[in-house]
């Protein structure tokens, strides 16, 4: 639910839910009494934006003078996944000296986690599918953390990782069913026989355009074609509306997936992406096939209570006092002797100046246009190209199990049809307790919407309106399956995020613009997930890696 995950990052972050019904939600709710703690957690949203709004200045109108000034081997702006993997390939080159710098009070961007009652829980992606063979950069990491080892010419991953049974369900007519893809006889009789075609046909599609290595993980490494270059013109939606899929069960489950995984619905992501979520990793399979009999028993996933926080912290440990949190950063600029960074110390309210042979921008694309002294023109059309989704995520701390429903018993994902949110994670699931009892339940909301419109109206809803009006909306959707929810609660703690994630609108995965930054030169460069046009972790650490590579063995002398 968010970047990290298929991140946050499927479940990698958060549903699209439209206005008419966020505002019939929080109706629901409106006269009740809250009766349990919580708040927002996470550095205030205003931080972010002094850049936008303005630094503290002199009485005269300008900057404070600096304070500090640091010298580095090579600084990381940004230690969020990517940026953490851009420090952790530059000290294995040798580079000496490297520091991070972050906006946040932690370290671990989409990817950081919480606490509540002594349980973990994830604030953003929450798990990791086992990686493919593309997936070199994630294969390296998880044998170096002692998590995947060959044996017999097998990969065996530590079972206390991969994720426990039960894995997913999905609440549809009143009751549980295993998995998420709505099962025929749980559809009204109305439409089973036009929903079976519907799968089988997609099914067969996503089979068809898979083929070779046209779809790969990172997305670097697939085979780029004209076909990919049409399918990425397109939306999803227009690309089945051709197609004559409408059948409503599929239609709601690829709208799913595609809040899930990037942020916002079918009609704005492309059908490139569309069909990359399942073509790069499991496929597509209808109910009967062969195929199927296979899936049944649940994709390989890695995941812990507090979701890939758990990663983040392994790879930020190593830095030590050398990440340094709480920066607002400025302005960097290059010359031809040394990059330059201006950042804003918000505990120290200080202005430091840092000195480096080499920067990496591991920051939103136009995060970075904005703080890079004169961008080039890629970036500039880059961050004008990519958009990013506001996600909510709530973790609700419980004491006691919920009441059973009829169906699929409590699950690791829980998910519920037809439903703004994207469902919740038992956080609990992954230990060893014989029974149900205490846990964090994790809930996700994309709120990228369908258009540009919808995005920015559910953006500054999600600034403006207080913890309360969220909150009830998060306990009226999850009410409905569990209506003994609320008597249980003990606390909300809510994190909000105004740019969760790069949305693979249309035009963006093909931009000529982002290929021209992931091949930049000089002494920046940029390591994010915008630059493959979404955000999960596989994509993140790759990009990272590769900067970091190419910041320790490029001989700056020139501008990007």
């Amino acid at each position: 639910m968010i970047a990290g995950s298929r991140g946050p990052t499927r479940r990698a972050v958060l549903a699209a839910g439209s206005a008419a019904a966020l505002a019939a939600l929080a109706g629901c709710e409106r006269h009740r009494e809250v009766s349990y703690d919580g708040d927002w957690v996470g550095a205030a949203f205003e931080r972010g934006h002094l850049l936008r709004s303005g630094m503290p200045a002199t009485k005269s109108g300008g900057l404070p003078d600096v304070a500090v000034v640091r010298r580095a081997g090579a600084v990381v702006v940004g230690a969020g996944i990517a940026g953490l993997a851009a420090a952790r390939a530059l000290v294995k080159a040798g580079v000496d000296d490297v520091h991070v710098i972050e906006l946040e009070d932690t370290a671990g961007g989409n990817s950081r986690g919480h606490a509540m009652g002594g349980m973990r829980c994830p604030l953003g992606a929450h798990y990791l599918p086992v990686p493919g063979d593309t997936a070199i950069e994630v294969i390296e990491l998880l044998e170096e953390l002692g998590l995947r080892k060959m044996v017999n010419g097998r990969a065996d991953y530590d079972e206390r990782t991969l994720c426990h049974s039960p894995q997913e369900r999905l609440f549809i007519g009143g009751g549980w069913r295993d998995g998420l893809l709505p099962p025929i006889e749980a559809l009204p009789a109305a439409e089973r026989k036009a929903a079976l075609a519907n799968y089988r046909a997609f099914g067969a599609a996503v089979a068809e355009a898979g083929r070779g290595d046209a779809f790969a993980i990172p997305t670097a490494r697939s085979r780029w074609t004209p076909a990919l270059d049409a399918l990425d013109a397109t939306t999803f939606a227009a690309w089945l509306d051709r197609r004559g899929l409408l059948a409503p069960a599929l239609r709601w489950y690829l709208d799913y997936c595609c809040r899930d995984d990037y942020g916002a619905g079918a009609a704005q992501v492309s059908a490139w992406a569309g069909i990359h979520y399942f073509a790069s990793r499991h496929g597509f399979h209808a109910p009967g096939s062969d195929e199927s009999l296979a899936a049944d028993s649940g994709e390989g996933l890695l995941t812990w209570p507090e979701g890939n926080a758990w990663l983040a912290a392994h790879l930020a440990a190593p830095l030590g006092d050398r990440l340094h949190p709480g920066r607002v950063v400025l302005r960097v600029s290059e010359s031809r002797d040394a990059a330059t960074i201006e950042a804003w110390n918000v505990a120290e309210r200080q202005r430091e100046r840092w000195i480096a042979s080499r920067v990496i921008l591991a920051t939103p694309l136009f995060v970075s246009a904005r703080i890079l002294d004169t961008p080039p023109p890629a970036l500039v059309e880059a961050g004008r190209l990519v958009r990013h989704a506001p996600w909510l995520v709530a973790n609700l701390q419980i004491d006691a199990a919920l009441d059973g429903q009829p169906g699929a018993p409590l699950s690791w994902d829980n998910v519920l049809y037809d439903s703004p949110g994207l469902g919740y994670v038992d956080d609990m699931h992954q230990s060893t307790m014989p029974f149900a009892g205490a846990t964090v339940l994790t809930a996700y909301w994309a709120l990228g919407g369908n258009d540009d419109a919808e995005l920015g109206a559910n953006r500054a809803r999600l600034l403006r309106e207080d913890w309360r009006t969220w909150t009830s909306r998060v306990i009226a959707d999850l009410a409905t399956p569990h209506p003994d929810l609320p008597a249980k609660l003990k606390r909300v703690d809510l994190m909000r995020y105004g740019h969760a994630m790069s949305i693979p609108s249309p035009g963006v995965r093909s931009s000529v613009a982002l290929r021209a930054l992931a091949d930049s030169t000089g002494r920046v460069h940029f390591a994010h997930t915008d630059l493959s046009a979404y955000s999960v972790f596989e994509e993140a650490l790759f990009h990272g890696t590769r900067a970091g590579h190419a910041a320790a063995s490029a001989r700056p002398s020139s501008r990007v």
